[in-house]
């Protein structure tokens, strides 16, 4: 049985629930979804770690034609651990 679960799309994007096989779509989808709610700038959590989580991610952002930049947060906004996202709110 394939189950569809509710995430709620607030600006926040937490990786640690997540398998990582699955990132590489969630994404780009969470990103969608919050352009369409108006939302324009993301916090995605990836974790310290290894920082292979945070290479995925840097990698998925570098192919999104909506994002306008990303950086990693600040220490108040989890370091090394997160990385904002600004999305464009134009739409061609």
């Amino acid at each position: 049985m394939d189950e569809h679960l509710e995430y709620p799309i607030d600006g926040v994007l937490d990786l640690h629930t997540f398998s990582p096989r699955d990132v590489k779509s969630l994404v780009p989808d969470y990103l969608t979804e919050c352009r369409g709610r108006g939302i324009y700038e993301v916090r995605i959590i990836h974790g310290k770690g290894t920082g292979t989580l945070r290479t995925i991610v840097h990698a998925i952002l570098d192919k999104l034609s909506y994002v306008d930049s990303y950086k990693l947060a600040g220490g108040d906004r989890g370091s090394w651990g997160a990385t904002l996202v600004r999305l464009s709110d134009y739409y061609p």
